[in-house]
C-alpha cells in the first residue's frame, strides 16, 4: 500500500517520501500555484509506465485532492534515477554530505 510521510511543509509546497509497505519508493514534491499544482516525483529508474501512473494516482487521491479538490490542473513532472544523498550546509550526521566535505570527495 503506497503511503507518503511529510518532510517538509511551507505556505505553498510540500514534500514527501513515497512509501510502499515500509519501503522508500520515491519522492514528490508540491507547489501550490493559484488553480493549479504542480508536482515533482522522483522514483527508482526500474519503475515501469503502470508503476509511475500508480504513484501519480496516489500523490493526487491521497495529496493534491486533499490541498485543492477545485484545482484546474495537476501537473506532474517525473524523474526517474537513484538517491545520491542528502546535501547541507551543517556538519554532516551518518547520511548527511555538508557542502563542506563535497570538493573532498
Amino acid at each position: 500500500m503506497i503511503s507518503f510521510d511529510r518532510e517538509v511543509r511551507t505556505p505553498h509546497s510540500e514534500t514527501y517520501t513515497i512509501l510502499d509497505d515500509g519501503e522508500i519508493v520515491g519522492r514528490v514534491d508540491l507547489h501550490l500555484q493559484g488553480p493549479n499544482i504542480h508536482a515533482t516525483l522522483c522514483t527508482t529508474p526500474d519503475a515501469s509506465d503502470d508503476r509511475v501512473r500508480e504513484l501519480i494516482d496516489a500523490v493526487d487521491e491521497q495529496l493534491a485532492m486533499t490541498a485543492d479538490p477545485f484545482r484546474e490542473d495537476f501537473i506532474v513532472t517525473v524523474w526517474k534515477g537513484v538517491p545520491a544523498g542528502v546535501y547541507g550546509d551543517a556538519e554532516a550526521g551518518d547520511d548527511t554530505i555538508s557542502l563542506g566535505e563535497l570538493g573532498e570527495r
